[in-house]
């Protein structure tokens, strides 16, 4: 599976209010019509975590493998 970029991720999260967490970001990316690949690589992220602004999630992201 192709992993998504950073940059589409931060794409399809505009306007996100942080500091959000997993679940925040899931839906607010299915709102804002996200495709599959960026859905899955959020569906990857650690439960009961937040994020307090987009370098921090880009941080998470960029641990997964």
């Amino acid at each position: 599976m192709a992993k998504a970029n950073p940059v589409e991720v931060q794409k399809h999260l505009k306007g996100v209010d942080y500091p959000a967490d997993k679940q925040e970001l899931i839906q607010h990316a299915k709102q804002h019509k996200a495709d599959q690949d960026v859905i899955s690589l959020l569906e990857q992220l650690p439960d009961n975590q937040q994020y307090k602004n987009p370098a921090d999630l880009n941080k998470a992201l960029g641990e997964i493998e």
